[in-house]
């Protein structure tokens, strides 16, 4: 049980070799830390043996307490002499200061704008009990195990094997996998379901707030390393391929035993994918196509034992095109790629040189990919909003937080008007895009794949775009109200500091905005005239 010490105890430990400190009600005994600290060991002294909450507050993220900080604990303010009843509810106040109630009708920390609506109990249509225990539980998650590690992740371009198999034992693959199809109750036998709701209620919904709380880690490099190239690759398998193929590749994917990636993407071929030249040819026997070709700035690559690839097998154009899983072996090299930003996110290039495959590892029919990779794109620029949007309303959340500390010309940030300007125009962007992502999620809960394809493609064109510049807006508008610390890696800004470099992955993968926004007009006009649009 933590120790309780008074305040005037703390007060006579304020030497170079014996320094105290308290924040937020509790000690810390800060005196081999001290030649650490990065802001300098003077600056601890000369604060030690006092109460300096408030100036703790105003250089470091509330996370330091939990991470670096927590080492460093000793005990909590109270009266030693009080009796033991009153010791222990001393440290049991201390303990539960910064839990929430996962059943509370406020969820979060109530900053404006820095959750949904729904949070804090304004009426929805679209979510109900279960999404309430699934939103606490991947919370609770993404605080203690992702925010955490993200910036040391992201430094070590890489997520460690042990962690990522720490998020499939949570159910967070499968639910991504299981998106707003439903459950895999077969191939996800064994694997729990985040907030332990009945399987048979998993929605869509239930699908975005998973993605939208992973986010609240604000790294999109953890994003895409954790479900990235797992969340457009396994789809193909689950869709198209033949039940063999699901029952060999699915499990351990969704156990996180292997990895999964999509290869779309080729050095000379981004958003023009019916000029893919990837070759793919049937071996004399039939039994093995004979892959050969290039694919670049493929998600999670480096880690896979799975490569779901676009490959040519047949003439020219969009149908010459066929889907295939090939799995790493003979002939497939990767190598990592150096990128701007989502640095553990194994961005990879990849060759493959006569590597055999099994004619059985073809998803869907021969020559008909291109159909089978366009209804993939969906979901994937849906995903992308998804992520996008939680993005921005990190950067506003971020910058709602340290306006309402730090103070210039004697008020606080937040207390200038062109402060408010900002921080209102990133409100009203984010909130209007996430309203256009739930009537979106709603209507794929209410036409079939096909369907929303067809005349959904368009809209959700201009909902990528949407989306990813909000995200765009809100990190450079970030960057200004937070200055310094956001160019600078580390410490109070580091979530911006990393969104701001990671924009140009949402903006760009998944097709550019430039050709969304041409995609999502044209296809919107083609839909309307063959419903009988009036022009």
């Amino acid at each position: 049980m933590s120790k309780v010490i008074a305040t005037d105890q703390v007060a006579s430990h304020n030497s170079n070799n014996d320094a105290w400190l308290i924040i937020d009600g509790k000690v810390y005994d800060v005196t081999k830390f001290a030649d650490d600290h990065p802001g300098g060991k003077k600056i601890l002294l000369r604060v030690a043996g006092t109460d300096c909450s408030e100036q703790f507050h105003k250089f470091h993220s509330p996370s330091v307490l939990n991470k670096q900080a927590a080492p460093l604990k000793i005990g909590v303010i109270g009266d030693p002499n009080a009796s033991k009843d009153d010791h222990e509810s001393a440290v049991a106040e201390s303990s539960s200061a910064d839990e929430d109630d996962l059943d509370e009708t406020y969820f979060g920390d109530l900053v404006p704008y820095g959750d949904p609506y729904w949070y804090q109990d304004w009426a929805s249509p679209y979510y109900k009990d279960s999404h309430r225990k699934v939103r606490a539980a991947v919370r609770k998650f993404t605080d203690e195990h992702l925010t955490p590690n993200a910036a040391a992740w992201d430094e070590a371009h890489a997520i460690p094997e042990e962690d990522y198999k720490r998020v499939a034992s949570s159910g967070i693959l499968a639910s991504i996998a299981a998106a707003g199809q439903g459950w895999h109750h077969e191939l996800a036998k064994g694997i729990p379901v985040p907030g332990d709701i009945d399987p048979n209620e998993w929605d869509a919904f239930h699908n975005f707030v998973v993605i939208d709380e992973l986010c609240r880690c604000g790294s999109g490099g953890i994003l895409y390393g954790l479900i990235g190239g797992f969340g457009i690759g396994l789809p193909p398998v689950l869709h198209f391929g033949s039940e063999e193929l699901q029952k060999r590749v699915v499990p351990p994917c969704l156990k996180g035993e292997k990895r999964i990636c999509l290869a779309i993407t080729e050095p000379a071929a981004g958003s023009d994918v019916a000029n893919l030249t990837t070759t793919a040819k049937l071996s004399e026997d039939g039994k093995h196509y004979i892959v050969n070709g290039e694919k670049k700035w493929i998600t999670n690559g480096v880690y896979s034992t799975y490569f779901v690839t676009a490959v040519r097998t047949g003439g020219k154009g969009m149908n010459g095109l066929s889907l295939l899983v090939i799995e790493r072996g003979p002939g497939v090299t990767t190598r990592q790629m150096n990128c701007q930003g989502v640095w553990a996110s194994g961005t990879t290039y990849i060759s493959f040189e006569d590597v055999k495959v099994p004619v059985e590892n073809l998803l869907g029919k021969e020559n008909k990919g291109f159909q089978l990779i366009m209804s993939n794109f969906n979901p994937e620029r849906i995903g992308i909003a998804i992520q996008a949007n939680r993005f921005a309303r990190v950067c506003l959340e971020e910058s709602i937080k340290y306006a309402s500390k730090r103070k210039t010309f004697g008020v606080l940030l937040r207390d200038h008007p062109v402060i408010r300007n900002k921080l209102a125009h990133m409100a009203r962007r984010v909130e209007a895009t996430h309203s256009w992502i739930e009537s979106v999620i709603f209507q794929s809960t209410a036409y079939d794949a096909d369907s929303l394809t067809m005349r959904g493609g368009g809209m959700i064109a201009l909902l990528k775009v949407q989306a990813t510049d909000t995200f765009d807006f809100c990190a450079r508008e970030a960057s200004q109200i937070l200055g310094g610390l956001s160019y600078s890696r580390g410490g109070q800004g580091e979530k911006i500091e990393r969104l701001y470099r990671e924009v140009r992955a949402y903006t760009i993968p998944g097709g550019s905005s430039e050709i969304m926004l041409d995609l999502g007009m044209r296809q919107s006009i083609k839909i309307a005239e063959v419903m009988g649009a009036k022009f």
